[in-house]
């Protein structure tokens, strides 16, 4: 299984990793210089998390953190919240 989003398909990319050297010049240096450039993989932050499904059973699904945060998926709650218990006026 390939390491991707299950729900908006986000998966590894490719990009430049830059070496650089030297002073920047606001902190009273010449000037940075790039020194190398090579390839690497940007890879997405992906959680298993349990998820309620369609008809309501709970699954695991290999989620990035956006889709969490966004509401994209529901985690299952685990236990029921507490609740106060309330008082009666007599």
């Amino acid at each position: 299984m390939a390491r991707k989003c299950e729900t908006c398909g986000k998966q590894a990319q490719m990009g430049n990793q830059v070496t650089t050297r030297g002073k920047k010049k606001y902190l009273g240096g010449v000037g940075t210089k790039i020194t190398g450039i090579t390839r690497r993989q940007f890879k997405p932050n992906l959680q298993r998390v349990k998820v309620n499904g369609e008809d309501g059973a709970a699954k695991h699904m290999l989620v990035c953190v956006q889709c969490i945060r966004s509401g994209a998926v529901v985690k299952k709650v685990r236990s029921a919240p507490f609740v106060l218990p309330t008082a009666s006026k007599s």
